[in-house]
């Protein structure tokens, strides 16, 4: 490989919106990094489903297609 061509890799601490935090690797020049969702709140590793409503997608789209 090249010298000095590639970015710095480091640890960063990751925050999810459910309260989780680990340490990851990455080349972005920061020191923390939030998500909405990880493993431990992700509806496919918990077998819970969880409706993640953005924005108010669902109500646009019952509204549109008369759903209501």
């Amino acid at each position: 490989m090249k010298k000095d061509i590639h970015p710095e890799y480091r640890q960063v601490k990751v925050v999810c919106a459910c309260g989780e935090t680990f340490m990851m690797g990455t080349t972005k020049n920061t020191d923390l990094i939030k998500v909405d969702i990880c493993n431990k709140c992700h509806p496919y590793f918990t077998g819970k489903q969880k409706l993640v409503d953005t924005g108010g997608r669902v109500d646009k789209f019952k509204k549109r297609f008369n759903l209501n």
